[in-house]
């Protein structure tokens, strides 16, 4: 076990990538921090967060919450007009 601070923070997130993170926590049983957490992490050593199991179910999500956006996406994205 490695004990870290955490600390709160306010972040922006597309409102369907949420809804499908926050199912995927409640699924594997952890809280939102955690799973981002995790998947930040193994990103910063280009390690794959997840396996076929858990993309099956990531799937399953987008389906559910209509999430079409992709990793092409990433860096094209602007604010819609409130």
């Amino acid at each position: 076990m490695v004990t870290v601070e955490r600390t709160q923070t306010g972040l922006r997130i597309e409102r369907n990538t949420l809804k499908v993170l926050k199912g995927l926590a409640e699924y594997l049983d952890m809280s939102l921090g955690d799973l981002v957490e995790g998947i930040v992490l193994h990103s910063f050593e280009g390690l794959a967060p997840f396996g076929p199991p858990t993309l099956a179910k990531i799937q399953q999500l987008k389906d559910v919450y209509g999430l079409t956006l992709t990793a092409a996406d990433a860096h094209k994205l602007t604010e819609a007009a409130s």
